[in-house]
């Protein structure tokens, strides 16, 4: 005897993305005027909630919206299940129901946070993206992968759960310390090596203006890398097969994050590097031509981001990358680039399996040794 439980479903959980240059209070009209709940707990870190949550807190009052904020220590070593069931306590002591909306205000960690703690709480409540930095802005606000660490691994627990909507004003990154600068250009080099050899080269005759933050500029560099992001995640959400070629770089990367404890290396220097070794392992198997790999490189560089490893062991990265939450019986899969804006794929698969043996050579193997020695 068979009881079949049927759940054939078709959901549209499409949202928008608006770029402009908001202020707080622009915002919280912006957010009143969607009305995604009937209640919004701002979920922050504690620098944030210095810089902008109780002032965002003041703005939606005065719009006769009730909420509240819930806050956490700032950084990735915080970015944890504690802080999770921390703030979940909170929300359901303040009174947040089915209905209330999470506002995730703040960089990636908030956003990764908070997001996750709206798609488990009361088995998931709306949240809205309100990246502060600009690597959340162009990479982590987008595509709905919430997580947060374990000490083996980074975001090794977490759901995919889309945002209602992202609302990335401008008016942030004015105030950006240089060094979180730089974090958002690693992810921004990244989606132009991915998809757009073009949106490339654009990056590299208006560096200058880049790194001058020139308002029109950097909206134009927003608005194209979430529009290529948003056709990566659009054709693939959770990540079956086309939305590994966003991996380029992290999975070194997180490698490196983890050897440094969360805090000697930034999400986006750890890209950084990753990316140039990723590369290297794509010149070594004849993909990816040198003078490709110098250029990335090089425009690396030019935004301020390492190209170098750090002084860890090869042999103990490599080992955290069979840790990573991509590998398969401890064999990791690679997205590597066949040429700026064009990513490896074999029979319609992204990503190639890679042997110890060349990526231990990779991570060994400094400028002097490789096709790319001009930074």
């Amino acid at each position: 005897m068979n009881v079949i439980v049927r759940l054939r479903k078709k959901i549209d959980e499409s949202y928008g993305i608006s770029i402009g240059n908001y202020s707080l209070a622009q915002l919280a009209a912006e957010i009143a005027k969607d009305g995604f709940g009937n209640s919004y707990c701002i979920v922050c870190d504690s620098n944030v909630k210095k810089l902008f949550g109780t002032r965002l807190l003041h703005e939606l009052r005065k719009k006769k919206l009730e909420a509240g904020i819930v806050s956490f220590e700032a950084g990735e070593r915080n970015k944890s299940l504690r802080n999770v069931e921390a703030v979940l306590g909170e929300m359901l002591s303040m009174g947040f129901d089915r209905k209330s909306c999470v506002i995730a205000l703040g960089g990636g960690i908030s956003g990764d946070l908070a997001g996750f703690a709206a798609s488990v709480y009361l088995r998931g409540i709306n949240f809205v993206q309100v990246p502060t930095t600009l690597l959340a802005m162009v990479d982590s606000s987008i595509g709905g992968k919430t997580g947060v660490n374990l000490a083996l691994g980074k975001n090794t627990v977490g759901s995919f759960a889309q945002p209602k909507k992202v609302y990335a004003s401008t008016q942030f990154i004015k105030s950006l310390p240089k060094n979180e600068f730089s974090n958002g250009m690693a992810e921004v080099v990244k989606q132009a090596v991915l998809n757009d050899a073009k949106f490339f080269s654009f990056l590299e005759n208006n560096a200058g203006k880049i790194l001058a933050r020139e308002p029109k500029v950097m909206a134009e560099v927003i608005r194209k890398n979430c529009e290529l992001k948003a056709r990566v995640v659009e054709k693939d959400e959770k990540e079956a097969n086309y939305r590994r070629v966003l991996n380029l770089g992290h999975t070194i990367g997180h490698a490196i994050e983890t050897l440094g404890e969360y805090k000697a290396h930034s999400h986006g220097e750890a890209v950084s590097i990753g990316i140039v070794v990723e590369n290297r392992i794509a010149a070594m198997l004849g993909l990816l031509k040198g003078e490709e790999e110098c250029r990335v490189s090089m425009l690396l560089h030019e935004f301020g981001l390492p190209t170098e490893l750090p002084d860890y062991a090869p042999e103990k990265i490599l080992a955290l990358t069979k840790k990573d939450k991509k590998a398969v019986s401890g064999k990791v899969k690679y997205s590597l680039p066949v040429a700026i804006g064009k990513m490896y794929s074999r029979k319609g698969e992204y990503g190639v399996f890679v042997d110890d043996k060349t990526v231990l050579e990779a991570l060994r193997c400094g400028d002097d040794c490789c096709s790319c020695c001009c930074v």
